[in-house]
């Protein structure tokens, strides 16, 4: 039996939504890295997006500790940003250790310090939940990747089946804070054409590689 989507509600207290995940993972960012490294599914999810990584000029947002960071920095001119400075941290030590380079940073996903169209390819995964407002990072998103270019994300969503499980899962997501999105839909309102593929979790894992029309129309959000 199919079961409805239920997307979530942008937060009302963007601020407080975005301060109690920073909290968070100031608190656990150690413990959070080794739950990646340490987690063969996790992995298995996050590797999916290699292959659709292109350069020359490669940007991740909100890496987190920087596991994906390392299985592909050294094959393009790299850059990263992430708001918490935990998370920043024990990123730099795991390039290091891995003799990976990349550029990272602190910064909102909200204002990216980066030119338009400077990127070939814009990585974002098991992030985009956590945002406070879907359409202002999508912007982001959309203003800093070149007209031809790809977003590839990974995260959360509900099965396309409507799959009991899947869904079950996806909801217990959205209980634990994360905002579970219409993806495609957003996608498509700032002018990508999006492949959705379902990786994992039942369905309720998904890659998302979605390709920046040339002649989109950039839009701002108020």
């Amino acid at each position: 039996m199919k079961v409805k989507a239920r997307y979530s509600a942008e937060p009302e207290d963007k601020r407080q939504f975005t301060d109690s995940f920073d909290r968070f993972y100031s608190r656990f960012a150690r413990l959070y890295d080794w739950a990646v490294k340490l987690t063969p599914w996790w992995r298995r999810w996050l590797r999916q997006a290699l292959p659709h990584i292109a350069g020359p000029r490669v940007l991740e947002v909100s890496f987190g500790t920087g596991w994906l960071l390392t299985q592909y920095a050294g094959r393009f001119e790299t850059y990263g940003i992430d708001l918490n400075e935990a998370m920043v941290a024990v990123a730099r030590r795991n390039l290091e250790r891995g003799g990976a380079v990349a550029e990272l940073r602190r910064g909102n996903v909200e204002a990216l310090p980066y030119p338009d169209d400077a990127f070939d390819t814009v990585v974002n995964t098991m992030s985009f939940s956590g945002y406070p407002d879907g359409a202002r990072a999508m912007a982001e998103l959309s203003r800093v990747v070149r007209p031809g270019g790809r977003v590839v994300l990974i995260d959360v969503g509900y099965p396309g089946d409507g799959n009991r499980l899947g869904t079950a899962i996806a909801n217990l997501w959205k209980r634990t804070g994360d905002l579970i999105r219409d993806m495609d839909r957003l996608f498509g309102e700032f002018g990508f054409d999006v492949d959705d593929r379902e990786i994992g979790g039942w369905g309720s894992m998904h890659l998302y590689v979605a390709i920046e029309r040339a002649q989109t129309t950039r839009h701002a959000v108020a």
